[in-house]
């Protein structure tokens, strides 16, 4: 969802439960809520939401800015761009449209590793 302002995206406070019993299309993990930065050097900034995964709201995350990256990068007709994520924790990202991805550069923590052994997906 686009709003007018950063400061709409901040005010925001979802009810979790209640969106939780929303019923996505298949593939949609959450809800997005977007704005133009009010800081003249961030582009845009964002929220993201998906009770329906176990994650009421996502500090930083790389789903949304897949699907915000191109929207913004036609909006305001540049590919290379700064977000933030102003989650509690938040988090600043550059992100680019390369036409068929978006690259994500920023800092981040490894949770996780592992490798896939053998079989067909």
């Amino acid at each position: 969802m686009v709003v007018g302002t950063e400061a709409e995206v901040l005010a925001l406070r979802p009810d979790f439960g209640a969106l939780a019993r929303v019923v996505l299309p298949g593939g949609v993990m959450g809800v997005a809520a977007t704005a133009p930065g009010a800081d003249p050097h961030v582009d845009f900034v964002s929220r993201f939401f998906a009770p329906w995964v176990g994650v009421d709201e996502d500090p930083v995350t790389g789903v949304a800015h897949t699907t915000l990256t191109p929207w913004w990068s036609r909006v305001l007709g540049r590919a290379e761009m700064s977000a933030r994520q102003r989650s509690a924790r938040g988090g600043a990202l550059t992100v680019r449209d390369v036409g068929d991805r978006v690259e994500l550069v920023g800092q981040a923590v490894t949770v996780a590793r592992g490798h896939i052994v053998g079989g067909v997906l």
